[in-house]
C-alpha cells in the first residue's frame, strides 16, 4: 500500500472465510518488532484461523524501514511515523470492523504510540490489544543481560553505533554476515531453549533491514515513554507476555505496563527470551483467541442505544415521546 507521503508498506492480508451476513469478523493487525518483518508472526497466521474457530482476517505488513516496506529517511525513523503510519493502514485496509491490535516489541510502542496519538479513533475502533515482549518506557530497562555497569556501557556503545549506522542508507552489508552473526542474535534475543530454525529465520530477518532502519530507530526508541498514554487502553482485553530471559524488554518492562492496565492479562513465558512470536507461537496464539473472545463477550453485552418511541398526533406528524 502507497501511504500519503508516498512510503510503501508491504501488507500481506489474509480475508476471512465466510462470516454470518451481516457480520463483520474481527481483524487483527500484526506489528513486528525493530529490525525484523511480517514473517514473524508466520506461525501465528498459520495457527488463529484454526485455534479460534471463527471467522477472522489478518493484517501482517513490513513497518516503514522495514522487509520489502520503503526505505527511510533520517526523519522517518520515529516512533511517531510508526503511529502515523498505523493510522494510515487501518484507514486504508481496515475501514470496517473491529480490530485487535498485536504488536512485539517496537510493533508494541507503535501501537502505543497510536493510541497517544489518535485517541478517539483507538477507541472507536479498537476492541483489543496484546503487547508482546515490549516496553512503555523505552529502552531505560534493558540490561542485555548484563550488570547494571556494563549495561550502561553497552547502551552507550549502542547509541553511538545506532548514530553511525544511521546515516548509512539502505546498505545491507551484514547480509552476507548473518552467518557469523547468528550465535550472538542467538545470545541476545532467545531464551534457554534454542532451535536453530528460529536462529535462521531471525537472522534471516535482521539480515533484511537495512543499516538505516537499524540505527535510525534507536533515539526515537530511548525517547519512548507512553506510560500515561496506556489509560486509551484501560477497559479493553489486553494480554502483556513477556520471556523471562528477555534481555532487551525484561519482565520490570511488562509489570510496569500492567501496573497501569490492572485488568491486563500477564504471562511470563519461563526460559524464553525476546522472540515468543517464534519461541512460544502456542503462547501468543492463544492471547491473541483469548482477547478476540473477550472483546467479542464486551461487544454481546454493551448496551444497545434505546430508539425513542413516537407517538402520532392528530395531524399525522410522528413526535418522540421518550
Amino acid at each position: 500500500m502507497r501511504l500519503k507521503d508516498g512510503a510503501r508498506l508491504y501488507s500481506v492480508l489474509h480475508p476471512a472465510a465466510q462470516a454470518a451476513p451481516g457480520r463483520r469478523p474481527v481483524t487483527v493487525v500484526l506489528l513486528h518488532g525493530w529490525t525484523l518483518d511480517n514473517r514473524l508472526w508466520q506461525q501465528q497466521i498459520a495457527d488463529l484461523p484454526a485455534r479460534l474457530g471463527a471467522p477472522i482476517r489478518l493484517l501482517a505488513f513490513d513497518l516503514r524501514g522495514h522487509g520489502r516496506s520503503s526505505a527511510i529517511r533520517g526523519a522517518d525513523a520515529t516512533l511517531e511515523q510508526l503511529g502515523d503510519d498505523l493510522a494510515e493502514v487501518i484507514e486504508q485496509l481496515v475501514p470496517h470492523g473491529p480490530i485487535v491490535l498485536a504488536g512485539h516489541s517496537l510493533g508494541g510502542m507503535a501501537i502505543m504510540e497510536y493510541a497517544h496519538r489518535y485517541t478517539a479513533d483507538f477507541a472507536r475502533r479498537v476492541v483489543g490489544v496484546v503487547l508482546v515482549s515490549t516496553s512503555a518506557e523505552g529502552s531505560s530497562r534493558t540490561s542485555y543481560g548484563l550488570s547494571p555497569r556494563l549495561a550502561r556501557v553497552m547502551r552507550i556503545l549502542e547509541v553511538q553505533g545506532a548514530g553511525l549506522l544511521a546515516r548509512s542508507g539502505a546498505w545491507r552489508p551484514h547480509r552476507r554476515l548473518m552467518p557469523l552473526l547468528s550465535p550472538g542474535v542467538r545470545w541476545l534475543v532467545f531464551g534457554h531453549r534454542v532451535d536453530t530454525s528460529w536462529v535462521a529465520l531471525t537472522a534471516s530477518m535482521v539480515g533484511n533491514a537495512p543499516l538505516c532502519a537499524i540505527g535510525g530507530f534507536r533515539p526515537s526508541v530511548d525517547l519512548h515513554h507512553r506510560v500515561e498514554s496506556l489509560a486509551a487502553m484501560r477497559g479493553l482485553p489486553v494480554a502483556v507476555l513477556v520471556g523471562s530471559m528477555d534481555r532487551l524488554t525484561p519482565p520490570i518492562c511488562s509489570e510496569t505496563i500492567v501496573r497501569e492496565l490492572p485488568d491486563a492479562e500477564l504471562q511470563v513465558c519461563d526460559e524464553a527470551g525476546h522472540m515468543l512470536p517464534i519461541e512460544r507461537p502456542d503462547a501468543v496464539t492463544d492471547a491473541i483467541v483469548s482477547v478476540i473472545r473477550r472483546a467479542a463477550r464486551n461487544r454481546r453485552r454493551a448496551p444497545r442505544p434505546r430508539r425513542p418511541r413516537t407517538a402520532v398526533t392528530d395531524d399525522g406528524v410522528a413526535t418522540p415521546t421518550g
